[in-house]
């Protein structure tokens, strides 16, 4: 009897044994696999960290490069009414000179018409003249449009000629003007309008919202992760409980 007694408990304890060190090794086999999906999941979330910080920089360079040059140039700008300008006279007064490229250190003069525009704005009978954007009214007091310099002198005669006589047969024009008549002059279109800053404020804008939305993503994803592993970690305390409950039983 003392013998076959010994003999079941030591097969009980070698049974016993034997589910401990296979528990053993698939507790190990599990703690493992997580460590390499957390070893995985580190650099990848710090890259994916970076590229929203990035984005996020980079697109405040954006905003600031377009306020001290859009923006700028679109609140400095005083010809902010949109009217409706007619035509009155639209003739070719002087030849006026330019210099073009020819080379390095090389400049030559070449002619341009200079076309001059004088219009009706919203039928007022206040009679202004007409120039095509900021820049033309900066480059010229005088003429509607300056072209860009280059040798042969026809051409652009030729182009002058076409815009005079595209004001002759659409006498009424959509323009800018001043509303406090501060300047006489009045646009025909601007550089830098509503539209215009809002185009260049979009990219910057959603650059900023990707990169936001991909930090948020990657915190969010840490967060799950640390919760899953807590339910996990309760997960394995029971099972823990759940297999010396088991060891327990079978070996009494």
């Amino acid at each position: 009897m003392f013998f076959v007694a010994g003999a079941k408990n030591t097969r009980g304890a070698v049974r016993g044994n034997e589910r401990s060190s296979i528990y053993q090794k698939l507790r190990g086999v599990d703690l493992l696999d997580k460590k390499k999906t957390v070893t995985a999941l580190k650099p990848g979330e710090d890259r994916a960290l970076l590229l929203g910080l990035g984005m996020i920089l980079s697109s405040v360079m954006m905003y600031f490069v377009l306020g001290i040059t859009t923006l700028r140039s679109y609140a400095d700008s005083v010809w902010t009414e949109e009217g409706v300008c007619v035509v009155r006279n639209s003739t070719v007064t002087a030849d006026m000179n330019c210099s073009y490229n020819c080379g390095s250190d090389c400049w030559r003069v070449s002619k341009y018409p200079c076309l001059q525009v004088y219009v009706s704005v919203n039928n007022t009978g206040r009679v202004s003249r007409l120039s095509h954007n900021e820049e033309t009214q900066d480059a010229s007091s005088e003429c509607f449009y300056v072209p860009r310099c280059q040798r042969d002198s026809s051409a652009m005669h030729t182009m002058i000629m076409n815009i005079s006589e595209s004001l002759k047969v659409n006498q009424q024009v959509p323009c800018y003007y001043d509303p406090s008549e501060q300047q006489e002059t009045v646009l025909l279109t601007r550089l830098y309008d509503h539209r215009v800053v809002l185009h260049s404020l979009l990219w910057p804008s959603c650059m900023i919202t990707g990169g936001v939305l991909i930090i948020v993503m990657v915190k969010l994803t840490q967060y799950l992760s640390r919760l899953c592993e807590e339910i996990g970690k309760i997960k394995s305390c029971l099972t823990q409980l759940a297999g010396i409950t088991h060891l327990i039983i079978t070996s009494l």
